[in-house]
């Protein structure tokens, strides 16, 4: 049996912990008491999985990829996380957090998204549930997620740009907490992946493990599997869709393969495979993988999907690494869209960027694979990328 974790300081190994102000250690350990309350009360779960099940759609179906499986010489199964309201696995996150931050008696919400899809989820619930709502996001990522900036605002969210820096998810982490130390009093800030400070990657792996739980059932016995699940795949930007389809397998003899960035290519540097080519650092409250310089200066990263333009990871991962529990690996830009345009074609089903590269991944090591079940986590639907996607082709 693997051994739970993070253990009583955060930490996930030599990983994790809970690096930040002064000011703010004491919202944090309130946060930690309040999820851990929370997550052991019977009416806590009993609303969120009612919430889940009529407002969010779950369980998200498994698929099979028929004419791909064929093409490829494998059987692909994809667990459909794009069919989840407001189009990602990000609302399984927000739902659970929204819900803390009522039950805390805190009026105001903030959040930060690269994509959009975070800050749409996080938008989504506040105006459900009646709250104020603020969204952090670089002003690369609102000019080429134009479509989730105006979905925030119709849900009455107000996105704030951010121009420092790369203007870019980082970016937007960064001012999101800047915030957050001055209004903690009546702000919860909900982050969208399983990153920063604990309890936030414990937090955060609790409520997405929903999908490898899903799973797990939904392949026992099923038509659909043929064999047991052999590899699970799933995209790796901060991490969350992949901590949530893997940390459920963990005893289960199973390969995880996270894919991560790598951009223009890891010896451009212009990527973002924070595991594949980073080193250990702290980054937003924790000590995981990074990208950063000798002088330990933290790199910009870069994809051509928002949703993974960050330069670290959330620290559980950098533990799956060292622990041997997963594999990590990385896809370029161009094998990215690639696979984006394949799915859609041959499938009918456009994904996100994001969920392109586990696709390419797959489509790359297809030989390697034949014969077996392969388990994409399809993490978002590509709607908000079909506007950048057809600029590149001209």
């Amino acid at each position: 049996m693997t051994t739970p974790l993070p253990d009583g300081q955060g930490r996930f190994g030599e990983f994790g912990g809970r690096y930040a102000p002064e000011t703010l250690m004491p919202a944090l350990l309130k946060l930690e008491d309040a999820f851990q309350s929370a997550w052991a009360d019977p009416t806590f779960h009993e609303e969120l999985g009612e919430l889940l099940r009529t407002f969010v759609g779950r369980p998200t179906p498994v698929y099979r990829a028929d004419r791909l499986s064929t093409q490829l010489g494998l059987n692909l199964l994809l667990k459909r996380e794009d069919l989840a309201h407001t189009g990602a696995h990000k609302i399984n996150n927000t739902m659970g957090q929204a819900l803390l931050t009522r039950r805390m008696g805190k009026p105001r919400i903030i959040a930060e998204t690269g994509a959009g899809q975070h800050g749409v989820a996080t938008a989504t619930v506040c105006s459900l549930l009646g709250m104020e709502c603020a969204v952090y996001m670089g002003v690369k990522d609102i000019e080429r997620q134009a479509l989730n900036v105006y979905r925030m605002e119709l849900l009455g969210a107000k996105v704030i740009p951010v121009t420092s820096g790369a203007a870019t998810l980082k970016d937007a982490v960064s001012e999101a907490m800047r915030d957050w130390v001055s209004t903690v009093e009546d702000t919860h800030y909900i982050i969208g992946s399983v990153v920063g400070p604990h309890p936030y990657p414990w937090m955060v792996r609790e409520l997405q493990k929903v999908i490898g739980e899903e799973l797990i059932v939904q392949l026992d016995g099923s038509s659909l599997a043929r064999t047991p699940a052999d590899v699970i795949v799933a995209c790796v930007g901060g991490g969350s869709n992949s901590i949530g389809v893997f940390h459920p397998y963990l005893d289960e003899d199973v390969e995880l393969v996270g894919v991560e960035a790598a951009g223009h290519g890891l010896e451009t540097k212009e990527h973002g495979a924070s595991l594949v080519a980073g080193s250990p650092g702290v980054l937003h409250g924790a000590e995981t993988y990074m990208l950063q310089d000798d002088e330990g200066q933290v790199r910009e990263a870069h994809s051509i999907s928002a949703g993974l333009d960050y330069p670290g990871v959330g620290p559980e991962h950098a533990y799956f690494k060292e622990a041997g529990l997963a594999r990590y690996v990385s896809v370029t830009d161009s094998e990215a869209l690639e696979a984006f345009a394949l799915l859609s074609e041959t499938e009918g089903i456009i994904p996100a960027l994001e969920s392109a590269h586990a696709i390419a991944w797959v489509l790359r090591e297809a030989e390697s694979l034949a014969g077996k079940t392969v388990v994409v986590n399809l993490s978002g639907r590509g709607d908000k990328d079909v506007d950048q996607v057809k600029a590149l082709n001209g």
